[in-house]
């Protein structure tokens, strides 16, 4: 199965933080899985990291790049039908951020691997 993480859930899983869901964890580490990062969690990553709201290593990329190499993750670049359909959804979730993740997850065809109960409220397969 393919597979995208919410931002919070790759950062819960690289940390092997508890907050992790006991299915999020078994879908994330079952290798027969293909796990999808977009590049929108990076850039939120690094948003939230320059506001002092997240703490990662100074060599932010050289750190975020080795831990999705570690887990066999995929970087899933942000495209211009994801882009486009976000404007089509309806206004439940209001983070820029997590509607990408939504619009792609859509246009992709992809669950998303979430913990936001506001994904809910959109035509998107939740694991959780």
């Amino acid at each position: 199965m393919k597979v995208l993480l919410d931002t919070h859930a790759f950062l819960w899983w690289i940390n092997d933080d508890p907050q992790l869901s006991h299915m999020a964890r078994q879908t994330i580490a079952n290798g027969g899985n293909t796990l999808f990062f977009s590049t929108a969690s990076g850039w939120e990553i690094v948003i939230k990291t320059k506001l002092g709201k997240l703490r990662l290593p100074d060599d932010m990329a050289s750190f975020l790049f080795e831990q999705l190499s570690v887990n066999a993750i995929n970087t899933l670049p942000v495209q211009m039908n994801h882009a486009l359909r976000v404007y089509s959804l309806p206004d439940f979730h209001r983070d820029p951020f997590d509607r990408l993740l939504i619009a792609q997850a859509q246009v992709e065809s992809l669950p998303i691997i979430t913990a936001d109960r506001q994904f809910a409220g959109y035509q998107v397969e939740i694991i959780w």
